[in-house]
């Protein structure tokens, strides 16, 4: 059973990290999302930027770091996990890790939108095939 599970929402702060360790995949990406933190001195409204580090294990890992760019905005299913352990000077220390369990695309971010962009003018309108020497499907 799991004890906690959320549900984050948030921007990829860089490209996610697909790496190995003894035969197992899994990738690290950061969400980053913005919240408001009240008003300033002279009125203005102030953000307060949280991130939190994720970890995916084998396919749904490579997915997203096949598929996930920088600024692109995803939809994280996890479970928390604690992390307890004792530090060299015996101080008890307590952490987290929130492990994927699913996830899906929300926007685009900046990076996908280009590529996108650029392979959209790489191809070759409909219609206009036959003009260039090429069959259409």
């Amino acid at each position: 059973m799991n004890s906690f599970t959320l549900t984050a929402i948030g921007n990829l702060a860089r490209n996610p990290e697909l790496m190995a360790k003894n035969g197992t995949s899994y990738t690290r990406f950061c969400l980053v999302g913005n919240d408001y933190a009240g008003k300033d001195e002279e009125g203005a409204a102030r953000e307060v930027t949280t991130s939190l580090w994720f970890v995916a294990f084998g396919p749904l890992g490579e997915a997203l770091a096949r598929n996930a760019r920088t600024g692109d905005q995803l939809v994280v299913e996890a479970r928390v996990r604690a992390n307890n352990w004792t530090d060299k000077e015996g101080e008890k220390q307590y952490d987290h890790s929130f492990i994927a369990e699913g996830f899906r695309f929300g926007a685009p971010g900046k990076v996908k939108r280009e590529e996108r962009a650029t392979h959209r003018d790489s191809e070759i309108p409909r219609g206009t095939a036959a003009a260039h020497g090429v069959s259409e499907p």
